[in-house]
């Protein structure tokens, strides 16, 4: 995995795609292109979310909202009640999978004192973009104020998400939405970004869009990389070596615009990784990106160096 630092300025320039037809940007926004076969890489989801249940104890579809009947949630409780958690978002381009492919992360999160959740919520066509994004955040809410009776420190909710999913968490990072649902200013401690999508505009008229039926407006109020950035905490970003050019600009313009307003940004790129297997790093201490957000969870116990060079100490 290669991982810098210095954001470096992709060559193209950010505007280009404005000039494409309509069949090259559903070429660059198709994560499945890099792919040989989508199938088995969505029934490894699956089966390692399975594999999860049957390791660890699980709180299976528990109710973090009352506004739809998809507002559930999977929660893998750590040994202590003072310790971390990991929210997982999941992708899908916000109208496919769910928490219960989600859960493959679990088995190291719990192994390293970690709790561990999957989110769900409700896809589109069902619900709008906006309305997604509300139920994130409601969602946000939901955990600091049950907390103590889940068995984690609020103090230390760290949210992390998958493509779509990591444009819904980057939505949390967002300033300005938090006094509308009894937040203080910083209630993410900080943020794992995997392979997302951070301006939405370029979707608006591909197939992708069918389901969403995205708004110019929308592209201003639900784009993380247009909107302005809450309070400063730390954030991994990262993409896989087999992406779509797109994706990688993506990434690193966000990386790049993060770090320039203050944040503390590690930015990763996974050797070898495509935009659906890069997220079984998650945790994964034998990955640069597992072994980045452990530290990061953990209370920055690492250095980047370190996770850099593989050596980290396990519990």
């Amino acid at each position: 995995m290669r991982t810098t630092r210095a954001i470096r300025q992709m060559s193209q320039d950010e505007q280009e795609w404005r000039s494409w037809p309509v069949e090259r940007r559903e070429q660059e926004y198709s994560p499945s292109s890099c792919v040989d076969s989508l199938a088995p890489l969505l029934a490894a989801y699956a089966a390692r979310s399975q594999e999860a249940e049957r390791q660890f104890p699980c709180r299976k579809d528990l109710r973090w909202g009352d506004e739809a009947e998809d507002e559930t949630f999977d929660f893998f409780p750590a040994a202590r009640a003072d310790v971390p958690l990991l929210l997982f978002i999941h992708g899908g381009y916000w109208q496919e999978l769910s928490k219960n492919e989600s859960l493959f992360a679990a088995p190291e999160c719990v192994r390293n004192g970690i709790a561990y959740a999957a989110l769900n919520y409700t896809l589109a066509p069902k619900a709008r973009l906006d309305k997604i994004v509300e139920q994130c955040r409601r969602a946000v809410a939901y955990f600091h104020r049950e907390a103590r009776a889940l068995g984690f420190d609020p103090r230390r909710l760290y949210v992390a998400g998958s493509s779509a999913g990591a444009h819904l968490a980057a939505m949390l990072l967002v300033g300005g939405w938090q006094g509308q649902f009894g937040l203080g200013d910083c209630p993410v401690a900080g943020a794992i970004l995997v392979s997302g999508i951070y301006d939405i505009e370029p979707l608006i008229g591909t197939y992708i869009d069918a389901a969403l039926r995205l708004t110019g407006r929308d592209a201003e109020l639900l784009s993380p990389m247009r909107l302005p950035p809450g309070r400063r905490v730390p954030v991994i970003i990262a993409w896989g070596e087999h992406e779509t050019t797109e994706f990688k600009r993506q990434s690193q313009e966000y990386a790049a615009r993060m770090s320039a307003a203050g944040f503390r940004v590690s930015a990763l790129e996974a050797g070898g990784a495509n935009h659906f297997d890069i997220v079984f790093g998650l945790g994964d201490h034998t990955k640069a990106l597992g072994r980045a957000t452990l530290a990061l969870v953990r209370g920055g116990e690492i250095s980047m160096h370190e996770v850099q060079r593989g050596t980290f100490p396990q519990t």
